[in-house]
């Protein structure tokens, strides 16, 4: 009977404080809460003007790369659907210098390869796999470049950063202030 009755002080506790309090923080209570809408990409992505090697700025991703890594700073940018875009350039440690159009999704951790960036220094071969085509972001010993990207520069806290100057402040530091 004593349990009863409490769960009857409960239950009445409970439709006072959603009464009283328009049901905000009462899970299952509040009958307007609306699913978010669905996440939808851009896909009206164009590759941007060809780097210039004054707009490089090489950024860290770790000890056992010989391969220097930058982004083209005056590339960067975050969409309306919350996906940083950039142009990244790979300087091997053989002397060849790959270019490459691509997208981090933060909320997702997953990375996008737009275009490529051909020999000739000023035109760009967009990706067949571009449409569909997302990879999951690996912390690999090797080619983690991504990861860097996503943890250290673009996506503090899993959460993407709200301008471009904010993606070059990080890359000017060294790390996002706000990554782990």
């Amino acid at each position: 009977m004593k349990r009863l009755v409490a769960l009857l002080l409960v239950g009445i506790a409970l439709h006072a404080t959603a009464q009283t309090h328009g049901d905000h923080g009462l899970p299952g209570l509040n009958k307007n809460f609306e699913e978010p809408e669905a996440w939808m990409e851009r896909l009206d992505v164009e590759p941007p003007t060809f780097p210039r090697p004054a707009d490089l700025v090489e950024f860290y991703v770790g000890p056992v790369t010989t391969n220097q890594y930058f982004i083209d700073a005056s590339t960067l940018s975050v969409g309306t659907d919350s996906v940083v875009r950039y142009v990244l350039v790979v300087k091997t440690s053989g002397g060849a210098t790959n270019m490459s159009f691509e997208g981090i999704n933060c909320k997702e951790r997953s990375w996008k390869h737009y275009a490529s960036g051909n020999n000739d220094k000023a035109t760009w071969t967009k990706s067949r796999a571009a449409r569909i085509e997302w990879r999951l972001i690996e912390n690999k010993t090797v080619n983690r470049h991504h990861a860097a990207l996503n943890r250290d520069y673009f996506c503090p806290a899993g959460n993407p950063i709200q301008s471009a100057d904010e993606g070059r402040n990080a890359l000017r530091l060294g790390k996002h202030p706000g990554a782990n």
